[in-house]
C-alpha cells in the first residue's frame, strides 16, 4: 500500500524544473537553494466506516515554496498535485525568514483514499 507520504513524493518529482523538497524542514549543509519546497502532513482522518472498520481516510498535506525572489514565479505545484489525485484547498503568504530572505506560500492539498 501506497503510503501519503509516497504519494506527494512521487507528484513532486514531476516538478519540470526540477524543485528541491523534503519532508517538514529542508536541511542543508550549504546555503539553502534559492526555491524549494517542504511539505508536512497536517492532519489524516476517517471519513467513513463500515462493520467497524475504517474504508476511506482523509488526508490534508501542506506545501510550502520557498522563494528567495518573491512569490510571482513559482513551480507549478497546482498541477503536479492534481495529477496525482490530490485536490486543492486554502492556501496562505507564510512570513519571510529573515535569516534567509526566502519568502513563502503553504498550500493546502487534499487526498482521500
Amino acid at each position: 500500500m501506497t503510503t501519503i507520504f509516497e504519494r506527494v513524493t512521487t507528484a513532486l518529482n514531476t516538478l519540470s524544473p526540477v524543485i528541491p523538497f523534503a519532508l517538514a524542514l529542508y536541511k542543508s549543509t550549504t546555503d539553502l537553494p534559492t526555491t524549494y519546497i517542504t511539505y508536512q502532513l497536517i492532519s489524516g482522518v476517517p471519513e467513513q466506516n463500515a462493520d467497524d472498520v475504517e474504508t476511506q481516510r482523509g488526508y490534508v498535506i501542506q506545501i510550502s515554496i520557498w522563494a528567495k525572489g518573491g512569490l510571482v514565479a513559482l513551480p507549478d505545484v497546482n498541477t503536479a498535485m492534481l495529477a496525482a489525485g490530490f485536490q486543492k484547498s486554502s492556501e496562505r503568504q507564510l512570513p519571510q525568514d529573515t535569516d534567509t530572505g526566502h519568502y513563502g506560500l503553504a498550500k493546502d492539498f487534499v487526498y482521500l483514499e
